[in-house]
């Protein structure tokens, strides 16, 4: 797609309006400022912004990809006025919801999207859908509590599900490990951690199915890529038996 198009699809300006904001220098292309015209764009993966700020073009569904900071809350609105994710993104982002949650406390990768079937297989236990966790507890397992981890853990709720877990590293005495798991359950990764008897000291979110953060730093968002948006329409398909496919 052409600058100008996505520009005048965006609702910024008509065409040779657009036109005239890419030759005065305004608009920049993934952090790069573009002055020629006909340049081509890719709304999935390219990065589009007028005087620093983004463009959003507007579809049948919308996604977006958060690092979210500690501090904010998992939901679109609180009733206490503290602080939430909505916040953190762009202006009249109305329509997006995010899909599951992070603690108040806990960063990481959160996904927004107003496609309800999509956060469904994104979501529910029986699609399997893997997240995988960087998080550092007090004190360093040994062997038998990460092959605790690994084999399942009785919760109050039940045996979790197996996970793939490997220490990192260490920091002042305290193990930095990576856990992948399957399941959602509330506030698992510290419940499983505290049930080994390390309690977690800091939790982030690195991915979630085909989603990475990348070098998205704490509080900033960005569109999927094609990849990651095909590889979400597959997720999608696989939830309905079929379907079509995922479109920005």
């Amino acid at each position: 797609m052409r600058l100008n198009k996505l520009l005048a699809q965006a609702g910024i300006a008509s065409r040779r309006q657009a036109d005239q904001l890419i030759q005065q220098g305004r608009v920049m292309l993934n952090g790069q400022v573009i002055t020629e015209m006909g340049v081509q764009v890719e709304p999935a993966g390219d990065n589009v912004t007028i005087d620093g700020k983004p463009v959003i073009v507007k579809g049948e569904y919308e996604y977006l990809i958060l690092n979210k900071p500690p501090g904010y809350l998992s939901t679109v609105s609180d009733p206490f006025g503290r602080p939430t994710v909505m916040n953190l993104l762009p202006a009249g982002n109305t329509r997006l919801y995010p899909v599951g949650r992070l603690d108040l406390d806990t960063s990481g990768l959160l996904f927004f999207t107003n496609d309800g079937e999509l956060a469904l297989a994104l979501t529910h236990p029986r699609h399997l859908v893997e997240k995988v966790y960087r998080v550092k507890v007090r004190g360093v397992p040994d062997e038998s509590q990460l092959q605790n981890l690994r084999s399942g853990v009785l919760l109050t709720d039940g045996l979790t599900a197996p996970a793939k877990v490997a220490i990192e590293g260490t920091e002042n005495g305290n193990a930095i490990i990576e856990i992948c798991i399957r399941e959602g359950r509330k506030r698992q990764i510290k419940r499983m951690m505290l049930a080994i008897g390390h309690p977690v000291v800091n939790l982030h979110r690195a991915e979630v199915g085909p989603l990475k953060l990348g070098d998205l730093k704490p509080g900033e968002y960005r569109h999927p890529t094609n990849i990651e948006l095909n590889e979400l329409n597959r997720l999608k398909q696989q939830a309905q038996g079929g379907g079509g496919a995922l479109h920005p």
